[in-house]
């Protein structure tokens, strides 16, 4: 099985590598066949769950480490 990766940027998404299946709170499925997805963090993007890039307009600002 393939490995998959989440990784929050610096004041930005979520950047998820890997063969993952991406399900609503009502069970539908959003089909993708990009090896990288970019998810909301920031809760302003327009194509929700995906990132637009609204992170930047909006100041978003966020650091995540593992401790």
């Amino acid at each position: 099985m393939a490995e998959v990766t989440i990784t929050p940027r610096d004041n930005g998404p979520y950047l998820v590598r890997g063969p993952v299946r991406l399900v609503d709170a009502d069970g539908r499925e959003w089909p993708s066949d990009r090896e990288v997805v970019a998810l909301c963090r920031c809760g302003g993007s327009s194509n929700k769950p995906f990132c637009d890039g609204t992170h930047a307009r909006i100041g978003f600002q966020s650091q995540c480490r593992a401790p």
